[in-house]
């Protein structure tokens, strides 16, 4: 078990944070570098490099979602159970950057490719509970919404170089060099946070975990309605390609339009964060989702470039307004050694529920197509938004 760290005036660092926030920021930074990289380059290697079709690209974008899920409550379990989320998430981070090595072996291999995928995000499973835990206990109460918000402006702004990167390297002709490049981010964020991060609290006793305080009827709510918002979400890599194919881009753009998506983000992850404080969290959380409603209507009309420009900015605003502010609802919620496991059950519930609408949403596509695709997922979604605002 490990106690709350209380900010001293010396570790304070960006927007009165503790410098912990700020390190975690650029471990996340360097490693979406990595991962956005591999992410931005499979979606075109798969579906014009390999021919897959959208069920195949569904499955393979269900592993890289639902791989982090049980994994996420075992990262978290741990973290709490032994007091030391540092190491925790030092596994889940270490074990992603190791398989970006594979990639280039398993070549034009679909079964690799995706056990590749699935390992990738097994890490990230591993590590995502412990480090919101990490942030979650070294920040006030009351800032919890900023601390997130500062932690993923880096991360964003990783998951904006990590396209531009890949697009580089496939332009210069050495599509090749991704996965190797995107080794060396992944490693140097692993040294980031074996040296500069430290657990965010005095251990003091090795405590059961126990997750009847789970049950709790707030935490339950807020768990079950994110579940089911996840059941109505489009995954990045159809969004992209649905982006890329209804506006009619050329296909050698579609590495560099999660660029698009990071920009938003890296704009809007501080102040939507600073606003969730102030507003109330779950009410931008929902919003979000109404914000996502939106890039499935304009998805669903196509258009001109204008209309990528519009759909990649609402979509990077949609993470901004949920992806941290989630977080942020839930981590009041949970005593200071369950704090791990709640954000684990939470973040696994919404990873598979993802991974669900992510085969399901290639099987729509793939017999009725990208249009109607959307239209049903645009009524689930409108649907779970009505029933989350009413039961909340």
């Amino acid at each position: 078990m490990y106690t709350r760290e209380l900010p001293r005036e010396g570790a304070r660092s960006v927007a009165g944070l503790p410098s912990t926030v700020l390190a975690l920021g650029v471990v996340s930074l360097l490693t979406d570098i990595s991962a956005e990289m591999v992410t931005a380059f499979l979606p075109m290697y798969l579906v014009y490099g390999l021919g897959a079709g959208y069920l195949q690209l569904g499955v393979v974008d269900g592993l890289y979602t639902g791989a982090t899920a049980l994994l996420r409550l075992a990262g978290g379990h741990f973290a709490d159970r032994t007091g030391r989320p540092k190491a925790v998430a030092l596994v889940g981070y270490g074990l992603s950057a190791v398989t970006k090595l594979g990639f280039p072996a398993a070549g034009a291999t679909l079964p690799l490719i995706g056990g590749l995928v699935a390992l990738d995000r097994a890490g990230k499973g591993i590590r995502t509970g412990p480090r919101d835990a990490m942030i979650t206990l070294a920040s006030p109460p009351a800032l919890l919404g900023r601390a997130f918000g500062v932690h993923r402006t880096l991360d964003t702004i990783g998951a904006l170089l990590g396209p531009v990167v890949a697009f580089a390297l496939i332009a210069a002709a050495a599509p090749g060099s991704v996965f190797v490049v995107s080794f060396a981010f992944a490693v140097a964020g692993v040294i980031v946070l074996a040296v500069w991060v430290r657990d965010p609290g005095e251990r003091v006793e090795r405590a059961k975990v126990d997750f009847r305080v789970l049950l709790r009827p707030e935490y339950r709510r807020v768990t079950v309605v994110a579940t089911v918002l996840g059941f109505a979400t489009v995954s990045d890599a159809f969004l992209l390609l649905a982006a890329q194919q209804r506006t009619g881009v050329d296909p050698k753009w579609l590495p560099l339009l999660p660029v698009g998506i990071a920009v938003t983000f890296l704009a809007c992850a501080l102040p939507v964060g600073r606003f969730a404080d102030r507003v109330g969290r779950w009410r931008v959380f929902l919003g979000g989702h109404l914000v996502l409603l939106a890039v499935y209507a304009l998805l669903l009309i196509g258009g001109n470039w204008l209309v990528l420009i519009a759909a990649l900015g609402l979509h990077g605003l949609f993470y901004a307004a949920t992806d941290g502010v989630l977080m942020a609802c839930v981590g009041p919620l949970l005593p200071a050694g369950q704090t791990a496991s709640g954000l684990a059950v939470v973040q696994t519930a919404q990873a598979l529920a993802r991974t669900c609408a992510a085969v399901l949403f290639g099987v729509l596509a793939g017999f009725g197509g990208l249009g109607m695709s959307f239209v049903y997922f645009g009524l689930a979604l409108a649907g779970a938004i009505a029933v989350a605002w009413r039961w909340r």
